[in-house]
């Protein structure tokens, strides 16, 4: 499916946290003469949406959005993941049940927009779906191996089954014959079998959109053992029962910026746009 811009009304919300452990003040960082976190603003606001707002749990991060003219609001600092962050907005601006959020996180300054816009319109379709978000196929035998990568495994009308750090699904034919449990992934080198399977391998991709009324009910949610041993998030709202709408796109998204070398490389690439 080719994400394309929505007229679905919907709004976004840039958890934007100053601290952090691989990246110092990662928000405030320079890219080609603006900080991060103004960056991402922008990007959003090309999407079509009503309204981007910054939750932030740092004055500094508050001053030098306002300082660009985008709105941003000071959150708690004790929240434990993003969607926390976000459900104290809605609370605060006591969006409506039926408003639909955007989580773009704070450090994809080369987010395409259109995609912001498709995440929204996607979850506006399916109405009985809570979270709506993407996923892209996977072809390299290192990334579906890799836990770093989170996979997704969705049903016949595209809502996730479930998401894991292991390669699901497991390939049985091109991944069981090779397979070694001295050597694990290592052994497995039918990577023209693989490929062939590869349509059912998908990658998630951490953009969100969500019901604010499921923001409001999120904090109340007890963790799940799989969130747990997985560190997947998502998986929360799994166990309690909602439904997860996910949206096929064709390609990776641009690269996030987590460590110095991202940051570098991020730097690298809008200098070469000028």
């Amino acid at each position: 499916m080719n994400p394309t811009h929505s007229a679905v009304p919907f709004i976004v919300i840039v958890p934007a946290r100053l601290a952090s452990t691989r990246l110092p003040r990662k928000p405030l960082a320079d890219l080609a003469g603006k900080p991060m976190v103004v960056r991402v603003a922008e990007q959003a606001s090309a999407s079509g949406a009503s309204r981007v707002l910054i939750a932030t749990d740092a004055e500094i991060v508050l001053n030098t959005c306002r300082e660009y003219g985008i709105e941003a609001l000071l959150t708690r600092e004790d929240h434990s993941t993003g969607t926390d962050r976000l459900a104290e907005v809605v609370q605060v601006c006591q969006l409506p049940d039926d408003a639909l959020v955007v989580n773009v996180q704070g450090d994809e300054p080369l987010i395409e927009p259109g995609i912001i816009a498709s995440v929204a319109a996607h979850l506006a379709a399916n109405s009985d779906c809570a979270i709506a978000t993407a996923a892209h196929p996977l072809f390299k035998l290192a990334e579906i191996f890799n836990p770093n990568i989170v996979k997704v495994v969705l049903d016949a009308r595209g809502i996730a089954l479930y998401f894991s750090r292991a390669p699901i699904p497991w390939l049985r034919d091109a991944y069981q014959s090779q397979w070694s449990p001295e050597n694990g992934a290592a052994s497995i080198l039918n990577v023209t079998q693989l490929l062939a399977s590869s349509d059912v391998i998908y990658r998630h991709v951490g953009l969100y959109a969500y019901r604010a009324s499921f923001l409001r009910r999120y904090p109340k949610l007890s963790k799940s053992p799989v969130e747990i041993v997985e560190a997947l998030e998502q998986l929360r709202a799994m166990w309690h029962g909602e439904r997860i709408a996910v949206l096929l796109i064709p390609h990776a998204l641009p690269v996030g910026v987590d460590t110095p070398a991202d940051l570098k490389r991020v730097r690298e690439m809008l200098s070469k746009q000028g």
